[in-house]
């Protein structure tokens, strides 16, 4: 298991982490239906998903993302943005009360500037039977050892952090 709360400097292409776990509720699934707006069927309406291909109700695919990121726990000392994720794939549903956690891998590892680099990392979401529900990589931007000695970066450092 690997530490994420440390600058770009000292992450290695390679290193592995697994999160803790977070069981996925009901009131998870209303609640970000409520804030999305996204009220298909198959997430809010346990009739009509029971008669799905699925069986049953399912987890939204971006909350799945946005769990992925909160179990992550990135530190705000070193981590500065999330730039994107590139090569999502949902491969089967989560369901109230799985519980997931997160299986990564620091992919790359690249310098921008003095201050800041790109880190990208390999996820993949798992639940309690380590069956895959969705991969993904997510582009961080990341600061650098020497950008955290002061309390913010000089304006020039503010600059165009979306590269």
């Amino acid at each position: 298991m690997s530490s994420l709360s440390r600058p770009l400097d000292e992450l290695e292409p390679g290193e592995r982490f697994r999160t803790r776990g977070r069981t996925l509720t009901e009131a998870d699934i209303v609640a970000f239906a409520t804030l999305t707006g996204d009220f298909h069927p198959i997430h809010t309406d346990a009739e009509w998903a029971a008669e799905s291909e699925f069986g049953g109700r399912i987890a939204h695919g971006a909350l799945l993302l946005s769990y992925s990121l909160g179990l992550l726990s990135f530190d705000p000392e070193h981590v500065l943005a999330l730039r994107g994720f590139e090569k999502i794939a949902f491969k089967r549903p989560a369901r109230i009360g799985d519980t997931i956690h997160v299986e990564g891998e620091v992919e790359t590892v690249q310098e921008l500037d003095s201050a800041r680099g790109i880190v990208v990392l390999s996820l993949r979401i798992v639940n309690q039977r380590d069956e895959g529900v969705a991969i993904a990589k997510a582009r961080v931007l990341w600061r650098r050892g020497e950008a955290i000695e002061g309390e913010h970066a000089p304006e020039s450092l503010r600059r165009e952090v979306y590269l």
